[in-house]
């Protein structure tokens, strides 16, 4: 290895942009906090405490060879499943909370609210890279069958969290796990005639969908409406209509709409605010920093994210180990999602659902999966080494 190409085994560019969001999201939640409900108030200390002890997992997980995940990967997997499982069976119904219709947390000792979605986002990361990678070494030479066969394993280990998180019904977490798994999937060494064929179906699927739902608009609503997913329909049609249902479903919609507005160019000042719109110190957290610091405060934050996530990128092209790669970019299909999706539904580009915006909403076990996550990507970048004559 020469010394003089080789660059810093810590990746600063990381930290500087994880403590940059980690102080924005603090402080938007302190000056929030007049604002919140009585059972909310005090968010900001919470999210400080989380930081810690997130910062202190991340470190544990850079210090361990991420080698070693391949050993762990059932267990952690098998983890996900059962508390998932226990959620879906009520087991043990004094642990298990309902909040907003979601039967999606577990009620631990000292009131502290633990979702295991957030976990299992990082659980599947890691078996789908380790799925992927062990595939490879059995079958070295690329055939149809070798595709089908791996793809099959990717479907199926993906749908159990998949169904257990939609029934219960977190929409906003499904969606991420789809992302992570159509990301993996891509970058898994599967020819691009078995993704094509794979993407077509899924067009085909999606457009008959679709037509089904136009041709029979009634009886697809009146099922909805009486289903566990009843909350789909009328966020639906709240951000396709927002005005007609201004009272209803579209109405956190236009107030968030109506809050990053007013934050104009360069926002209201701090503290100041005159827009009410729900859940801001989670979901709605990007409507807060809009209206405080306008334009150029949200430019920051998509700057940010930005920074972060190119730096992950080049992080899994530099890997000289596959299984390290694979776990990169699951990692970047979780952020960049969510980011996408939690700014892109506050101004009305794509439907309101539950998903937190990474490092910034407020929330315990989100704040600490990712940065364990992160601290999986740290480990990769500390064990990359570069060679004069590689």
């Amino acid at each position: 290895m020469n010394e003089n190409q080789q660059t810093s085994l810590i990746d600063y560019t990381i930290i500087f942009v994880l403590v940059a969001l980690g102080v924005i999201s603090c402080f938007t939640l302190y000056s929030i906090n007049p604002i919140l409900s009585a059972s909310d108030q005090g968010a900001y200390f919470k999210q400080i405490f989380w930081y810690g002890l997130g910062g202190v997992a991340a470190a544990v997980v850079m210090i361990i060879d991420y080698d070693r995940l391949h050993q762990l990967v059932w267990f952690l997997y098998g983890i996900g499943i059962m508390m998932l499982l226990m959620l879906f069976l009520n087991i043990p119904s004094s642990f298990v909370h309902t909040s907003g219709g979601a039967t999606s947390w577990f009620i631990l000792p000292g009131n502290i609210t633990l979702q295991p979605a957030e976990f299992v986002k990082v659980f599947l990361v890691i078996t789908l890279a380790h799925v992927a990678v062990r595939h490879h070494e059995k079958y070295p030479v690329k055939t149809v069958r070798s595709d089908l066969l791996l793809l099959g394993k990717h479907l199926i280990l993906s749908l159990p969290p998949m169904v257990l998180i939609a029934v219960q019904p977190d929409l906003g977490s499904f969606l991420v796990l789809v992302a992570i798994t159509g990301f993996i999937i891509l970058v898994s060494g599967i020819q691009w005639k078995v993704l094509f064929s794979l993407f077509s179906i899924l067009l085909l699927v999606i457009a008959g969908v679709i037509l089904t739902f136009v041709i029979n608009i009634t009886s697809i609503t009146t099922f909805l409406a009486e289903s566990v997913f009843s909350h789909v329909d009328s966020r639906f049609y709240g951000w396709l209509e927002p005005e007609k249902y201004e009272l209803s479903a579209g109405s956190q919609l236009i107030k968030s709409i109506t809050a990053i507005g007013s934050g104009q160019l360069y926002g209201k000042g701090v503290g100041n605010f005159e827009i009410y719109v729900q859940e801001r110190h989670t979901d709605m957290i990007f409507t807060a920093i809009s209206e405080q610091f306008g334009f150029i405060g949200s430019s920051i934050i998509v700057t940010l994210f930005f920074l972060l996530i190119y730096r992950m990128i080049q992080i899994a092209l530099d890997s000289n180990d596959s299984f390290g790669s694979y776990l990169i970019v699951g990692i970047v299909g979780m952020i960049t999602f969510q980011v996408f999706q939690n700014i892109g539904m506050s101004v009305q580009l794509l439907p309101i659902t539950g998903i937190p915006l990474p490092f910034l909403s407020y929330g315990g076990s989100s704040t600490l999966a990712y940065l364990i996550a992160i601290g999986i990507v740290l480990n990769v970048r500390s064990r990359t080494r570069t060679f004069m004559f590689e």
